[in-house]
């Protein structure tokens, strides 16, 4: 059997299939055209932010199971899957705390402006620890917005780590859970915003038309206030967002996810100073990496075995996709 790997991972999780006596193919690019060259005769897929669109489905002609490298299944048809029976698996948690300690290491970054004074520190201008403005976390309220793996880490290191107080707003998540987590529920994103120093972002997806931040929400946000997400472009609206911060209404933001990616030169965020940024490096670290890559690996051979993954998306295709 072959499985196609749309873009690198772990070896780990490469050494995995192929102790399992899985062939690991690459296609020329992650390009979907080039991906549905050569899945036809793969049983099982594993792609990342590529994702796998409705060409490269329906060319793989032998395709059992689609896995996700990560939480994230928005880049994959999951109609398209689903109507061919094909299992679509993922691995929640896996980078939960390599995404979390990005965004602590944002929100760090910008209370203690740790980018503009290493500029500073290069130009010659000592002075700058006079007027830098810093701050620290400690005492800040953080709000969290989605209370999932990720959500939740990132509130347990605020929370004990630096002694905030943690705001959570996840209408998917009891209020009773929220407070067992040492947390505050609210019932609304504009109660969270009110109260929010620092406003981070974890929904797993946009949950209506338009964005969840758009130019009213940040005109809620409490002046100075700093927004990061590490989770969804389209949670925000990036234009809204460039514009509070030129304003000042906003003192900072920190973005890992964007509409398109690598972001074109003329994108609004990326010519302020006050913005900190990362190529969609949330869950890159070493060992989210090796543990997302065998995660993903162990599902796929759990298909292909004929096992019921743990984590599978689309439940509706097992009986069929175990059968075949």
């Amino acid at each position: 059997m072959k499985c196609l790997v749309v873009q690198p991972i772990h070896a780990d999780g490469v050494a995995l299939l192929e102790r399992a006596g899985i062939a690991c193919i690459v296609p020329k690019s992650a390009d979907m055209g080039d991906v549905a060259q050569a899945i036809g005769d793969c049983e099982a897929v594993i792609t990342r932010n590529a994702g796998l669109d409705t060409q490269a489905i329906e060319a793989g002609h032998r395709l059992r199971v689609i896995g996700s490298h990560g939480a994230g299944t928005n880049m994959i048809d999951i109609a398209s899957a689903t109507a061919r029976g094909i299992a679509v698996v993922n691995t929640p948690g896996a980078n939960a705390r390599s995404v979390a300690e990005l965004v602590i290491s944002m929100a760090l970054a910008l209370v203690k402006r740790t980018v503009a004074l290493d500029h500073a520190v290069r130009q010659g201008n000592w002075d700058a620890r006079y007027d830098a403005g810093l701050r620290e976390l400690s005492g800040m309220t953080l709000g969290v917005v989605g209370f999932g793996q990720i959500g939740r880490a990132v509130a347990q290191i605020s929370r004990d780590g630096f002694g905030m107080t943690v705001y959570v707003y996840s209408p998917s998540v009891s209020a009773e859970d929220v407070r067992a987590a040492g947390c505050v529920p609210v019932s609304s994103m504009a109660e969270l915003v009110r109260q929010a120093d620092i406003v981070s972002l974890h929904r797993p997806g946009n949950p209506g038309p338009g964005p969840l931040v758009d130019a009213s929400v940040l005109a809620a946000m409490k002046r100075g206030a700093i927004l990061i997400n590490t989770a969804r472009a389209n949670l925000v609206d990036e234009q809204a967002l460039a514009a509070a911060l030129r304003s000042g209404h906003l003192s900072g933001a920190g973005v890992d996810v964007f509409s398109k990616e690598p972001p074109p030169p003329e994108h609004p965020l990326l010519g302020l100073a006050q913005v900190v940024l990362a190529p969609h490096a949330g869950g890159s670290t070493e060992e989210a990496l090796q543990r997302t890559a065998t995660a993903v690996a162990g599902q796929v051979l759990k298909v292909l075995e004929g096992a019921r993954p743990d984590h599978l998306v689309n439940p509706a295709v097992w009986s069929e996709a175990a059968a075949r």
